[in-house]
Order: C-alpha cells, then structure tokens, then sequence
C-alpha cells in the first residue's frame, strides 16, 4: 500500500466512483482506473481532505488538477467501445494525475506540460506511485509531440481556441482526440480520424485553463 492511503482515502475513493455512477459514467474500466489512483497524492497537502470532491482543485501558477467527473468522461469518450486506449498523448500534464490515470488503461503514455515546476511536480507523482509507463516532456502542446507519434488517443487538458492542426496530423488511422475549445464559452470536442478524413462531434459546456503556447 502507498504511503500515506489509509482507509479514510480509500472510503472517500469509494464515494468518488459512486458519484461518477451517478453522473453517468458507465465504462467499467475507466470507474476502475479512477478508483486506482490517489488523487490526494496530487494535491496539495491543505487540499488533500478535498481531494475526492467532485472538482478541479488549484495547483498553483493558475493551473488546476481537473474534476474528476470530468477526466472521466474525456477518457470513457476516447476508450468507448476499445479495449485499450492504445499509444496516448496528453496535452496538459499538470501534476500528472490524469496521466497516471491513462496508465491504467494502456503501456504507452506520454504527457507534456509547458510549465516546468509543475512538470518536476509531475515527475515527483510518478516516481512516489512507481508509474513508470509515462514518459513526460517539458513541451509547447501546441505542436503535439510528433517524435512519438502517431497516437491512438490524444486527450487535452487546456482549451484552446481551436483544434491545433499539429494534434490532427499526429493522430493514428482509427484514432480519437477529446479536447475543450472555446474563450469564455467553451465546449468538448471529439474527433475521429477515420478513413474518410476527419469526424467532428461537439458535446458538453465545459470549463478549461486555456491552452497558452511557449515554455516557462
């Protein structure tokens, strides 16, 4: 058992997966990758008795970890009606809790995040749940991460105001990519490459960081 899970956090996790039931995720897999991880591994130690609440919770430098219903239904959109995620690209690392909540569900995850205290932060999470299928990059997720591509999912965690066309190119044959896009009103975007070209569908209001280019 890690460090630090007693079974407070395990009772709280419990509550957690029973809430996102409630709110309609389905998908097995993805309930049993969100019950896996600790979210309050990554949070702050003030935050950690808030850390099963359903929502996003700051991380500092005006970045937040997302709310749980929310990861869960990005990644339930990307696995629904897979076995596995396949290769996976994340845009937005942040402290790496949806990372790591990806490894659940395939080998292969890499994760940039522009921001780089957060990104050591990140590096800092794995090493403490021994998540050593994620390989993280201090990247501009602007320009994807074409060196590893291409990838069978790719899930964004910023918003931006629109679809980058390097995220595009970088998705495989059969691929999925979910991603909030919009200013003030934004909305979840999932594409489908398929061998036709491209599917757009537009689903939930959503409320993202937006997605900034550059490095700090």
């Amino acid at each position: 058992m890690l460090h630090g899970i007693g079974m407070t956090s395990q009772r709280t996790r419990a509550r957690m997966i029973e809430r996102l039931r409630e709110k309609g995720i389905r998908n097995e897999a993805v309930l049993n990758a969100m019950s896996a991880v600790p979210r309050h591994v990554f949070v702050e130690e003030a935050l950690a008795s808030r850390a099963y609440e359903d929502t996003a919770l700051p991380l500092g430098m005006g970045q937040t970890i997302s709310q749980p219903f929310v990861v869960a239904r990005m990644i339930e959109l990307l696995l629904n009606g897979r076995p596995m995620l396949g290769k996976t690209l994340e845009i937005g690392a942040g402290c790496g809790y949806q990372a790591a909540v990806l490894a659940q569900l395939t080998s292969e995850v890499y994760a940039v995040e522009r921001i780089g205290p957060l990104l050591e932060k990140a590096k800092a999470n794995m090493r403490t749940l021994q998540q050593f299928n994620v390989r993280l990059k201090h990247a501009d997720g602007h320009f994807g991460l074409p060196e590893a591509g291409p990838f069978d999912s790719i899930i964004v965690a910023a918003a931006g105001t629109r679809v980058p066309q390097p995220l595009l190119e970088q998705l495989a044959p059969n691929g999925r990519l979910v991603l909030p896009v919009g200013t003030t009103e934004q909305y979840l975007s999932f594409i489908e490459r398929t061998p036709q070209g491209f599917v757009e569908t537009r689903l939930d209001a959503v409320r993202f960081v937006p997605l900034l280019a550059g490095t700090q």
